[in-house]
């Protein structure tokens, strides 16, 4: 491959503030109050398709603070969101620990995704 003089080569790019910030607020919107009757399944569905969807179109670069993140809101709100359904209080972390939400649920677990990079080996 041949580069103009000055253009440099790049692996990939970061995903931005505003990027980070759309995801969040769409993460949100999955599981806010209203959503309480949906089956957990469908709402983890529809929570991976995002999650896989935004992972794979980011998946260059250096991502693992961004995947960090994301992780955590998501677990947050699904911990939340479970509580509502079930009339518990407090935050769910005791009730829905990670390996409820993983392991269970089926929830994909962004910074494990980092793993298969082939850069991430060398």
């Amino acid at each position: 491959m041949l580069l103009d003089e000055g253009a440099r080569a790049y692996l990939g790019t970061r995903p931005s503030k505003k990027s980070i910030g759309r995801t969040i607020a769409e993460i949100s919107a999955e599981t806010i109050r209203k959503t309480t009757w949906l089956p957990a399944e469908e709402v983890v569905a529809r929570l991976n398709r995002k999650l896989n969807g935004w992972a794979n179109y980011f998946s260059l670069g250096p991502v693992s603070k961004a995947y960090r993140a994301i992780n955590a809101h998501t677990t947050a709100r699904l911990r939340r969101w479970l509580c509502e359904k079930h009339n518990g209080q407090g935050t769910g972390r005791s009730r829905y620990p990670d390996t409820y939400l993983h392991e269970k649920l089926g929830l994909v677990h962004l910074p494990s995704l980092t793993r298969s990079f082939p850069w991430a080996k060398a």
